[in-house]
Parts: structure tokens; sequence; C-alpha cells
């Protein structure tokens, strides 16, 4: 039976568990807890660096009242950059493929934003709905306009991270498919293929880590208009 190249994408069951349950838990494993020694080993250092250097570039530009969001962001750059990783892994499955997740994750922090907006500067909030200096008789279509660029944030959010990672599975199992049964045909062109396999792996693993930063780094970009 010739399965379809999408299947990749579906929630793997065995013994009638959804492993994604699996797949959501295991990255919290990943990252070790600080010690209480005095000094570090190499891998806390190192983590320890970078998530204070995104911290610091991430919360720069927003005001004071956003500096409240440094926990909840970073946590949840780290978690998607270990879902990202570990989907890239043989036998493993890429839970950020599936737009019910990210839109989990992108409506209720695009709610949050929206929400913070109108109880602290209702004014300000309601003021990107209208830009100042409009004519009169093209105020209702701007409003409608900008009142729909604002509901297809998370949409958006959600759409780009599954759209990104889904296309560059698919690219990496048709390369993988073609060098597999090319092998026998033709070795040179299915070593050429294997390389360029390996290239867009390389590839992968940086759209991985990248598009994790764009997810919370757009929402530190509503959160900014908003606090």
């Amino acid at each position: 039976m010739t399965l379809s190249f999408f299947d990749q994408f579906m929630s793997p069951t065995y013994l009638g568990i959804p492993l994604i349950t699996i797949a959501l838990t295991l990255p919290w494993l990943i990252w070790p807890t600080p010690s209480t020694r005095w000094l570090n080993n190499r891998l806390l250092t190192l983590q320890g660096w970078f998530i204070n250097r995104f911290t610091y570039q991430l919360f720069m530009p927003l005001n004071q009242g956003g500096h409240k969001w440094a926990v909840i962001l970073t946590s949840l750059m780290l978690f998607l950059i270990s879902l990202n990783m570990l989907g890239l892994l043989p036998y493993t499955f890429t839970p950020t493929t599936q737009l019910s997740m990210n839109m989990g994750l992108a409506l209720p922090l695009w709610l949050a934003t929206v929400l913070i907006g109108l109880r602290n500067q209702p004014t300000a909030a309601l003021s990107h709905l209208l830009p100042e200096g409009t004519p009169t008789p093209l105020i209702p279509v701007l409003i409608i306009i900008e009142t729909i660029s604002l509901l297809i944030r998370p949409l958006a959010l959600g759409v780009r991270l599954t759209a990104n990672l889904t296309a560059g599975h698919l690219l990496i199992q048709l390369i993988a498919t073609a060098a597999f049964v090319l092998l026998p045909l033709m070795p040179t062109i299915a070593f050429l293929t294997g390389t360029v396999l390996f290239l867009l792996t390389i590839l992968e693993v940086a759209v991985a880590m990248i598009q994790a930063y764009v997810f919370v780094l757009l929402l530190s970009l509503y959160l900014q208009e908003n606090v």
C-alpha cells in the first residue's frame, strides 16, 4: 500500500495512545535545571547565555509594562525551538506542523495583548483602527479593513509556523524518496541528491529555530502596540 506524503503530518498513535502527548512533554526533559554549585557546567552556561541574550534583544524596545511577559515569552521560545528541533529526528512527530496546536498558542496570546491594550489605554488601542487625518468618506472602509487586519493576526501567526515547517518536512521527504529510488539505478545522481538532502536538513534546522523566534518576536510587537 502506497502512503501519502502528508501522512507524516498525522498524529500517530501507539496502542491507542496519541504520541503527541509524549512529543509535547519530552522537550522539557532536555533543558537542565540550574545547579546549586558556584560554577555551572558548559551546557548550563550556554543555556543561560542564550536565554539572557534572547530576553534582552526581545524586550529592549518594549516599555516597562511589557517586561512582565519575559517569562512566558522566553518559555514559549524554548518550547517551540525544542519541538521544532526534535521533529527533525527520525521516527519522531512534530506537533508544530498541526495548525490546531499553533492556533491554540497564537490565539490566546494575541487576545491577551489586545485585552491589555483595551484595559490600559483604550483610546490608543482603538486609534489603531483609524489613522489620523483620514477623509470622512473613507472612515467606514478603513475601520473595516483595520479590524480585519487585526483579527487575522493570530491566523497569520499559526499558518506561518505551520506552513514553513510543513513545507520543509515535505521537501525533505520528497528528496529522500528520490535519493532512495535513484540509488540502485544511478548511484552518482543519488549521491548528489543525498548531498542536497544534507544541505536541506541543515537549512531546516535553521528554519526551525528562526520560525520559533519569529513567532515570539511578532507576539512581542503586538504587545508593544498595547503597553
